[in-house]
């Protein structure tokens, strides 16, 4: 198939893209920058409104995880540049694709499970309902700008990532330099929940929901065990070898971090695959223990 991705440089689309390729797709990247024809890139602007469709014509799958990072401390200038990469992004690819002819089959759209907001240990699945909060407020508008492709026809899906663990980037990599000294702890009280998945689960989830015609609305990315802020610290002290027993206290993270703190270190979303589960797909790494030891080489 014909496939287009944004973010395909990013920790998911790099470990994306190379496995579409192999699959036999023909996958072009959109970029900001100066596109490369060698490999198949397209240029847009999502600020300026730009996006030309004659280099897209008949692609049959969008894969859309282009986002600002939400990591970093949350400047009002942070949080607009958050929410409009989102918003003005996948608004400027909805309308886009909707004038294709033929139109696309296939929108799937990069969300988060910060839609959730902080829910403290209440089980969640893709129909809950959405929080409270700034990131919660961003996931939702982010999912409503991909109205115009449905009211055209084509098949959306929300990926409702959790935490990706990868050595290769995201929050792990962020962890991993402290927690190696032996300056790793929990973070608060430890006992809010955290949804990761493996880095190759995320990517074979998002192969799973184009493969899955019957598949659309949120799709919870994460794997089935969300485990405790405390339990994920000592399983990744474990790991490494190192011990845990230097924890960030509420208050430290608040002023080392400030509103992103209580957004994405926290907040509690004890959220389940549901949907994943339901429709086949088998994770590789369903434990935390295991996922690190394979993205951690251990």
């Amino acid at each position: 198939m014909r496939i287009l991705v944004s973010g395909s440089t990013g920790l998911i689309g790099s470990a994306l893209v190379p496995l579409l390729k192999a699959a036999g797709h023909e996958v072009s990247g959109l970029v900001r920058g100066v596109p490369s024809a060698l490999k198949g890139e397209v240029h847009w602007s999502p600020t300026a409104g730009k996006l030309d469709t004659a280099p897209i014509e008949e692609t049959e799958v969008v894969i859309h995880l282009a986002g600002e990072n939400v990591a970093g401390r949350w400047s009002e200038e942070k949080k607009r540049n958050i929410l409009e990469s989102r918003v003005k992004g996948t608004t400027l690819l909805s309308e886009t694709i909707a004038r294709l002819m033929p139109l696309p089959l296939t929108l799937l759209c990069a969300s988060g499970i910060g839609v959730y907001g902080d829910r403290g240990d209440e089980r969640l699945a893709e129909n809950s309902t959405s929080g409270q909060g700034f990131l919660a407020e961003v996931c939702q508008q982010w999912e409503a700008a991909t109205e115009v492709a449905r009211g055209h026809g084509i098949r959306v899906v929300f990926l409702r990532f959790g935490v990706v663990l990868s050595s290769q980037g995201g929050a792990l990599k962020k962890m991993l330099l402290p927690f190696k000294l032996g300056l790793g702890g929990k973070i608060g009280g430890g006992q809010q929940y955290m949804s990761w998945i493996d880095i190759d689960d995320a990517v074979g989830a998002i192969l799973h929901a184009m493969e899955k015609p019957s598949m659309e609305g949120p799709v919870n990315v994460v794997a089935p065990n969300a485990v405790p802020n405390l339990e994920f610290t000592q399983t990744l002290g474990r790991v490494l070898g190192r011990p845990t027993v230097l924890p960030m206290p509420a208050f430290a993270a608040r002023l080392a971090f400030g509103e992103m703190a209580n957004d994405l270190l926290l907040s509690s979303q004890r959220v389940a695959p549901q949907k994943l589960q339901q429709s086949g797909y088998s994770f590789k790494y369903s434990t935390l223990e295991a996922s690190l030891r394979h993205v951690l080489g251990k």
